[in-house]
């Protein structure tokens, strides 16, 4: 079929010059959970590497939705730096996107402030910490801080939102019934169990007022028996598009449960450990150094992962969906295209190599050199996102273990 990567796309209001979107991975890179430097230089990189659309990622829409210290909090006072972030990918020709969310029950109060919420009341092991369930006043709270949070992102330029629904965080919590054990009129059935995401993107889309393109990041299964399925979340995607989303990220997993239904792979639990401040979780460190692939089991690896499920959605859908996961080659973008995706997201590819489309494009590379050791999500939860090739003085034995993995991934794929 004709090569369509290249080409530009529209997603509600605003066009992209190219089918690529740098997908919300968690870069770490905030200070004080507002945007730094680091941030900065790396999604303009991004941008003048090519990309159609850089996504900041995992931004909190309250305080109280913090998982991790480098995480961005929007609020007012963040805007300045926002705009001038977004003012730098579009010099650079790119769109500029940010994902806005709440992590429910996957924080602890040192990071958020207070006890941690979710739908239901309950113990999250991977903190550890106790969970409350939330009142129905937070909740009518927490959809007012998603309508706030859209409007911050236009006075800081953004050309899009994307709410992320997935993965187990707070929306994804209330959808799922692994996680709502509620009795009201928040819990039980799925038309229950979707209320809270569905007054959030009305509210959502009356902030965005249809000057800014909206986007949600949803679940096509959570990766477990007593999760949502994939018939129930076709569900899901079919009410997102009949209140009106401009389109959809298909994904899965769920990160207290299975969170290496993400991103496929395994866990690189070495290099895990080694970045994690001893003094502040060390009974973490001790539990992922003893139980690591038993609390992240491995889930094995290759191109496409999402593919054969996602196109059950496509044929259910109607509006435009975005695929990722798994797309590392000039073949395999055009694969997701020709399969009438609308665009395609990558993150691993895009922190090995910020000028990777522009590769593509050139004939300089067909195919990314990113061997998914996911040696840099390890260090993700305790430091900036970075591959292993751009670390000075990397220690012998994470290096022995990217290795390892990377050998793992490769006998794989045979």
């Amino acid at each position: 079929m004709e090569n369509t990567i290249f080409t530009p796309c529209k997603i509600g209001p605003i066009e992209i010059r190219n089918r690529s979107i740098r997908s919300a991975a968690f870069e770490n890179m905030c200070v004080d959970n507002r945007p730094s430097q680091m941030l900065f230089d790396y999604h303009t990189a991004v941008a003048r590497g090519g990309i159609g659309m850089t996504t900041i990622a995992y931004a909190a829409v309250s305080r109280s939705g913090l998982s991790f210290n480098g995480q961005l909090w929007m609020r007012p006072d963040v805007v300045p730096e926002l705009k001038r972030l977004t003012d730098a990918i579009h010099a650079e020709g790119a769109k500029a996107s940010i994902q806005l969310g709440h992590c429910g029950n996957m924080t602890h109060r040192s990071t958020c402030g207070q006890m941690p919420i979710g739908a239901s009341s309950g113990f999250n092991l991977y903190s550890p910490t106790l969970v409350r369930g939330m009142r129905e006043d937070e909740i009518m709270q927490l959809i007012e801080d998603f309508g706030t949070a859209v409007t911050l992102a236009k006075e800081a330029g953004f050309d899009c939102v994307e709410i992320h629904a997935g993965h187990g965080y707070l929306i994804s919590q209330f959808l799922s019934p692994y996680t709502n054990h509620r009795h009201d009129k928040w819990g039980g059935s799925l038309e229950n169990r979707m209320r809270l995401m569905q007054l959030v993107i009305k509210r959502v889309m009356e902030a965005a007022n249809k000057e800014i393109a909206v986007v949600v990041k949803t679940n096509m299964y959570d990766g477990f028996r007593n999760g949502m399925q994939v018939d129930e979340c076709i569900k899901v995607a079919q009410e997102l598009e009949h209140w009106g989303v401009d389109a959809l990220v298909l994904t899965a997993g769920f990160v207290s449960k299975a969170p290496m239904v993400v991103m496929h792979g395994a866990m690189p639990l070495k290099a895990m450990t080694h970045y994690m401040d001893m003094k502040k979780f060390w009974w973490l460190k001790a539990g992922v150094s003893l139980f690591g692939r038993i609390m992240v089991p491995t889930v094995p690896y290759k191109d496409l992962y999402f593919l054969e499920t996602a196109k059950k959605f496509r044929q259910a859908l109607k509006l435009p969906l975005i695929y990722v996961g798994g797309v590392t080659s000039r073949e395999t973008m055009q694969t997701v295209l020709d399969e009438g995706f609308v665009a395609f997201q990558m993150a691993r590819t895009l922190v090995r190599d910020t000028d990777f489309m522009n590769k593509i494009k050139n004939g300089e590379q067909t195919c990314s050199e990113c061997g998914h050791s996911n040696y840099c999500i390890g260090r993700m939860y305790s430091l900036e996102m970075k591959c292993h090739t751009c670390v000075d003085n990397l220690p012998a034995k994470l290096a022995k273990e990217v290795d390892k993995l990377e050998s793992d991934v490769k006998k794989s794929n045979r």
